[in-house]
């Protein structure tokens, strides 16, 4: 590898894009982002490094192989991490196709892009692969000799990319790999995230901004992480002799249930679950009110229920630790930030509020 260690991430602006840039600037490495075009920027997770030297950012669209083309000729990384994807499993549903392009046929562009830039040689390629891939899983927990059960189109579109990647390392030598991350979280993770959803209401219900959530099923099973502690491990799977893919997982395993359970137990509200299934109730232990409700429309076609991670190789030959921070911490971690950002938003809606009685009575003008 050259010298000059020069990462391209693309999905620069996600949660794992925005750690991992942060990451590898303190490794000394030119960092190259990749954001889609649009007429709003909505890029507040990387706001921070932009005007730093060393922190770059290239418009490029992964179902457009000029652009991908047209940056890999420019910036001549060493190491390619691809995030890039629409990795919202519930959407896939409704947007197969669009899923489809960049999870799958984005991967390819990526790959084939490197090839006829010259550079399969002289750069690393990250593959961002996922847990999904187990999906109807076939045995717990999972790691990287179970068979693959993909459940939904995302899951599908991300089997595509673990074995293009596979079959360019095999056919063409080249340094390419996968992670296989189970699911990680964090207090950047999007709105729309099932652990996210729970943390924020958890705040919102505390500040009496919210009066209940409504979720799917509370008892699916997940083994989370903190993603901050996940991007150590992608850098990590490059920086080995010889390609391989790896289970990034911390081997631990919750529900849903406990995710709600330990967020409202930071806010001081203790939750007693009653019923089951779609008449599964979580209840303030020491009120009685009904904070939260399971509803059918958050329940998927296919629903996985099971993921649960062996982190057995990465800890072997990465030397990485899977439990740098712990379940709880996380959720710690989520809720303290979301309980600061709601009590911010009351502020300001406040000030908006005295903003608008004083234009209405003419104090201000």
């Amino acid at each position: 590898m050259a010298n000059k260690n020069i990462a391209l991430i693309t999905g620069v602006t996600g949660q794992d894009g925005s750690y991992l840039s942060e990451f590898l600037l303190k490794k000394g490495y030119d960092v190259h982002g990749t954001i889609r075009r649009s007429s709003v920027d909505f890029r507040e997770r990387i706001a921070h490094l932009e005007g730093l030297p060393n922190f770059h950012l290239h418009y490029v669209d992964m179902s457009d192989s000029m652009s991908i083309i047209q940056v890999l000729r420019k910036v001549r990384p060493t190491e390619i991490y691809n995030l890039a994807a629409q990795s919202h499993v519930q959407v896939s549903f409704d947007s197969p196709e669009y899923t489809a392009d960049v999870d799958a046929v984005g991967v390819l562009r990526i790959l084939e892009g490197v090839r006829q830039c010259g550079l399969e040689d002289t750069c690393r390629i990250y593959q961002a692969s996922t847990s999904e891939l187990y999906g109807k899983v076939e045995e717990v927990p999972q790691n990287e000799n179970t068979p693959f059960h993909p459940y939904s189109p995302y899951a599908v579109a991300k089997l595509y990319g673990f074995w293009i990647v596979k079959e360019y390392r095999e056919a063409y030598n080249m340094y390419c790999c996968s992670g296989i991350l189970f699911n990680h979280e964090s207090e950047r993770r999007g709105e729309t995230f099932v652990t996210r959803k729970i943390s924020l209401a958890a705040a919102r219900i505390k500040q009496g901004k919210q009066e209940k959530l409504y979720l799917g099923n509370l008892s699916s099973l997940r083994d989370w992480g903190y993603a901050k502690d996940y991007v150590e491990c992608m850098w990590l799977i490059l920086q080995q002799e010889k390609p391989e893919d790896f289970v990034i997982a911390t081997g631990v395993q919750h529900s849903v249930r406990d995710f709600c359970y330990y967020a409202f137990k930071r806010v001081g509200i203790e939750l007693e679950f009653t019923g089951e299934g779609i008449d599964e109730k979580g209840i303030d232990k020491a009120t009685g009110r009904v904070l939260i409700e399971v509803s059918k429309d958050f329940y998927r076609p296919t629903d996985v229920v099971n993921l649960w991670g062996d982190p057995t190789k990465a800890r072997a030959k990465l030397g990485w630790n899977p439990n740098t921070t712990g379940f709880q911490e996380l959720v710690n971690l989520m809720v303290d930030h979301d309980m600061a950002k709601v009590a911010g938003e009351g502020a300001a809606e406040k000030v908006r509020m005295n903003l608008a009685e004083f234009l209405e009575k003419g104090i201000v003008k």
